[in-house]
């Protein structure tokens, strides 16, 4: 008999001070990043701004990331959500995360750090990333990352939302899971 799966979070008593965006390339996660940063006040990363150049030279010839790639990049990622812990800030990072074992680099035991996964349907977002211009991923690799997705589990205290609601929604829908308290309207996607 297999011993109890631990899970990554502790539960929560209090709000997070630090919110990780995750799902696939197209589903989202800088757009509702911004937008949840805007209307708690808080600063907002994109981890895409981690990867090293050696990183983004192999994305953007089509070539996907493999574990050795990432770990640099993660442990980048995990350093921001440290510091903003330990300066007692508060912070929204977006992050692929499409991997439990990155999940638990990035969160682990940190009962602060709240998770939201980003989904939709293969369709959906191919269909996002058919018509997005200057981004390094090209629309090629979306197949081997729904293919690496490890879906958060039960265990993960995840909130789900789906990303064929309008980003507007998609904020409203975190910032009330999280009894966030904001400081402006969360604003329209255009705005």
């Amino acid at each position: 008999m297999l011993p109890p799966v631990m899970p990554l979070m502790s539960p929560r008593s209090t709000s997070p001070r630090v919110i990780v965006l995750m799902g696939v390339s197209g589903c989202g996660k800088s757009t509702t990043g911004r937008l949840l940063a805007r209307a708690l006040d808080w600063p907002f990363r994109d981890a895409d701004t981690f990867h090293p150049e050696a990183n983004i030279r192999k994305m953007s010839q089509g070539v996907p990331l493999d574990d050795e790639d990432r770990m640099p990049w993660l442990a980048a990622v995990a350093a921001w959500i440290d510091g903003h812990r330990s300066e007692g800030t508060c912070g929204v990072v977006s992050c692929s995360a499409l991997k439990r074992r990155y999940r638990g680099l990035l969160i682990g035991p940190r009962a602060d750090v709240g998770l939201v996964f980003l989904h939709g349907s293969f369709a959906l977002i191919s269909d996002r990333l058919s018509r997005r211009r200057g981004h390094f991923m090209p629309p090629e690799l979306l197949r081997s990352q729904f293919v690496a997705l490890e879906k958060p589990g039960h265990e993960e205290s995840a909130l789900c939302i789906p990303v064929r609601l309008p980003p507007k929604r998609v904020v409203e829908r975190i910032v009330t899971a999280f009894n966030l308290p904001t400081v402006r309207r969360v604003p329209a996607a255009d705005a």
